[in-house]
């Protein structure tokens, strides 16, 4: 009796057990309907969007680097329009760009539509690179540096922004003589900037003392590449068009106020436009600067007039007759003139 009650009681259960396992699995199939487990979270169904081209591979042209192909700075006014010379591989269409300061890589100005080859300056003097723009995409241009200078017309009296300049000949006289441009604004953090293959704007700051910063200095583009053309041309004198030569500096731009320290310097001296240098190398590479070095520097200025006659100006051979470290000038003011010191 007692076995026939515990058999009847436990076979009671079963019912409810099936009707709960029939409403578990009605759930369980409704849950899966609208779930699509973890791969929904790691794959997201795509969404389709219009393609942006990629940016295309750009660089300056070779023209871009003057005749020498070794100068890597422009000289521009603010706001000037200025010819920069890409090669573009890729889809050229929709490109814009924008200014990138060298000496923190920040972005400037406003970013506008690249047409052709012509871009406008920044509007703050500095150094730049240009950057193309396309969608969220941004690409730097190397090889060329733009130096926005600051106009002449900002300088106040003799000085500019603190920083002694002294009086140019033209301020003094007026009507058409000559002055500068305007000025590079030099941050002790653009000293080591290259201009050159084998020049950089440490070359050609004033030697007169001044410890401020920023400093100014006149720079013309003819000069440089002017004394790289030279360069190459001893190098195809000595018989080794990839010979490395190391040149010397000794004195780039002058202020006015310094010029007038230096001794036996003209009075309107070129080294006060930018456009002269006086430059020790050792062209025979006998490890010695001699005067054999600077009549092989003086061949090299000569052929290089010849075949670019408006990089004509100014050769000065120094120390020749053992009064000093053998040294020569070279400058690029338009028009032919010998001398020795």
């Amino acid at each position: 009796m007692s076995d026939r009650r515990h058999a009847a009681s436990s076979a009671k259960p079963r019912p409810r057990s099936l009707w709960s396992l029939l409403v578990f699995g009605t759930a369980a199939v409704a849950i899966l309907r609208f779930y699509d487990g973890p791969s929904s979270l790691v794959r997201p169904r795509p969404v389709l969007a219009r393609a942006v081209a990629p940016l295309p591979f750009v660089t300056p042209a070779a023209d871009a680097f003057g005749r020498s192909g070794d100068v890597r700075v422009r000289f521009v006014l603010p706001g000037d329009s200025v010819s920069y010379p890409l090669e573009v591989q890729g889809d050229f269409a929709a490109l814009q760009y924008l200014w990138v300061r060298v000496s923190d890589s920040v972005g400037t100005d406003s970013v506008r539509a690249l047409v052709g080859s012509r871009v406008v300056a920044p509007q703050e003097p500095g150094f730049y690179k240009l950057a193309l723009v396309r969608a969220n995409e941004l690409q730097v241009v190397d090889g060329i540096t733009i130096a926005v200078l600051v106009p002449f017309a900002e300088k106040l009296g003799s000085t500019l922004n603190g920083f002694r300049i002294g009086t140019y000949v033209a301020e003094r006289l007026g009507g058409t003589r000559e002055r500068p441009d305007g000025f590079v604004q030099v941050e002790q953090s653009d000293v080591d900037l290259p201009l050159s293959t084998h020049l950089r704007l440490s070359d050609f700051l004033t030697h007169d003392g001044q410890q401020t910063w920023p400093r100014y200095a006149a720079l013309s583009g003819r000069l440089l590449d002017k004394l790289e053309l030279v360069i190459a041309e001893i190098a195809h004198l000595r018989g080794d068009q990839d010979l490395r030569l190391t040149v010397e500096v000794h004195s780039g731009y002058r202020s006015p106020s310094y010029n007038r320290r230096v001794r036996r310097s003209a009075r309107d001296s070129r080294h006060q436009y930018g456009d002269a240098a006086d430059v020790t190398i050792d062209a025979n590479g006998d490890g010695a600067i001699t005067s054999v070095d600077t009549r092989l520097i003086a061949a090299a200025v000569e052929t290089v007039e010849r075949e670019h006659p408006d990089l004509a100006g100014g050769l000065g051979l120094y120390g020749e007759r053992g009064q000093g470290k053998a040294y020569v000038h070279i400058d690029a003011r338009g028009r032919r003139a010998r001398w020795r010191g």
